[in-house]
């Protein structure tokens, strides 16, 4: 296979956003057409969560993968994706604190307090929106070695995220989509520390 070019993975990059964002197109659909279930904001809030996760797993993806294709430019979609994760991890919030805690400031800091898997997604996010702030150039320069650095957090809030989805599902015995997503960052993960990998071209 040879080698992309970068302004052939470029050319992508408009199809990379679509997809993207392909779950808010979906809900605006299901939505005129009356398929958002019989509990809508519910329907909402899980699946941006889920949507957020799905995206940061891709994002982590696609530096074993470059690697495993010898395909190095793949690395600049990682930042859009990034960026959308985020995007559907703000949403998850938001719908959060719009429909289950009716925005009362108040309650959210008390949910974030005494429940664990709020505090745990919470800090996800935060993690998320620091690296979303700095995942620009000027950013990059500004924190030389350090960047990479906060950059590797990216790994904590995918663990974060993956144990905030397991303590919503572990109280309604329906685990078995929170463990696929777990086996993914763990196959990531090891990808991460494969010394044969590790040894290609980045």
């Amino acid at each position: 296979m040879s080698t992309w070019k970068a302004a052939q993975v470029d050319r992508l990059k408009p199809l990379v956003f679509l997809l993207g964002l392909f779950p808010l197109g979906r809900w605006v659909w299901l939505g005129f057409n009356n398929g958002l279930s019989a509990n809508p904001a519910e329907f909402l809030t899980r699946s941006s969560g889920v949507w957020a996760l799905v995206l940061l797993l891709l994002t982590l993806a696609l530096s074993p993968v470059r690697r495993l294709l010898a395909q190095p430019a793949l690395v600049r979609w990682r930042r859009m994706l990034g960026l959308f994760s985020f995007f559907y991890a703000a949403l998850h919030t938001l719908a959060w604190a719009w429909w289950d805690r009716s925005g009362d400031w108040l309650s959210m800091w008390q949910d974030v307090v005494q429940r664990p898997l709020i505090t745990i997604g919470v800090v996800a996010v935060l993690i998320l929106l620091v690296l979303t702030l700095t995942s620009t150039n000027g950013w990059q320069k500004r924190l030389g070695r350090g960047w990479s650095r906060l950059h590797q957090t990216v790994y904590l809030a995918a663990v974060l995220s993956i144990l905030h989805f397991y303590l919503i599902r572990i109280g309604k015995n329906d685990v078995v989509e929170v463990y696929v997503y777990g086996l993914v960052l763990a196959g990531l993960l090891a990808l991460r520390r494969w010394p044969a990998l590790n040894k290609t071209a980045h």
